[in-house]
């Protein structure tokens, strides 16, 4: 049994280093959103900007946990679309240099099958590092980033510890039943309740335990301190122990904080 705390870690948090569109934050707004939900801390990848240019925002997520080392927690982002040379000196500047606690794939708004043969390469690399990965499963590009296809990806690397963040959300119908199943043969797969219904995240508490979930809002493009409330009134009626494993305790213990 882990050890149970009070602290709130919201695990799916992006922040970008300029105003690119009307929903981009920049980790000053972002913390000033986790002081008004009560937020200890988060972890923080980049949100896409439209050029692709994802290095200066690699960039920008590691100075913001410079500037802010007690409150954030970084990760990465891979773009195998971008080329063999990027994509290696990307995961390399990400673990080597900066020192992250994992590295996010997006086959979903980087347009690319998660488990394709030709991007297996690059996770087995990012694997190496023995460091978390994170994967967008969604049905919002279900083809690229269906459930099953992490399960193809954790058979392989069964000692890597992977983030199925939104369980088959961001999208409608959502593929959480198929994401469950995923989870439940796989250990190594920790879910992320983000972008996903009440209902589903219920589900997955009741299905596999509450060891299995973390909470996640998708800032910015959910509200943080809605979608924790949301949580909270979901687990009124939780033990304690189970709430706080919930709202902090298993990522942190994923990610060895």
């Amino acid at each position: 049994m882990l050890q149970t705390f009070t602290m709130i870690v919201d695990a799916d948090c992006h922040l970008s280093s300029q105003h690119w569109d009307g929903l981009s934050i920049t980790a000053d707004e972002l913390i000033s959103q986790m002081d008004r939900a009560g937020i200890d801390r988060a972890l923080v990848w980049l949100k896409p900007p439209y050029n692709k240019d994802i290095g200066p925002e690699n960039q920008a997520v590691f100075e913001a946990t410079q500037r802010y080392p007690s409150r954030l927690i970084g990760f990465g982002w891979v773009n195998p679309r971008l080329g063999s040379q990027q994509t290696r000196d990307t995961l390399k500047r990400c673990f080597e240099e900066y020192g992250f606690y994992g590295v996010k794939f997006n086959g979903a708004q980087d347009d690319y099958v998660i488990d394709d043969a030709s991007v297996l390469s690059w996770i087995e690399q990012a694997a190496s590092y023995g460091k978390v990965i994170g994967f967008h499963i969604g049905a919002d590009f279900y083809e690229n980033t269906h459930p099953y296809r992490l399960g193809h990806i954790a058979t392989l690397y069964p000692q890597t510890r992977f983030l199925m963040i939104h369980m088959g959300g961001a999208g409608k119908p959502s593929l959480e039943r198929a994401a469950l199943e995923v989870a439940r043969q796989h250990p190594n797969i920790l879910l992320i309740g983000s972008a996903i219904g009440e209902r589903a995240i219920l589900h997955a508490i009741q299905e596999l335990g509450a060891t299995r979930l973390s909470y996640g809002s998708d800032t910015p493009f959910g509200l943080m301190h809605v979608q924790l409330a949301m949580y909270q009134a979901l687990l009124r009626d939780t033990p304690a122990p189970d709430r706080e494993l919930i709202l902090g305790a298993n990522l942190c213990h994923w990610l060895n904080l």
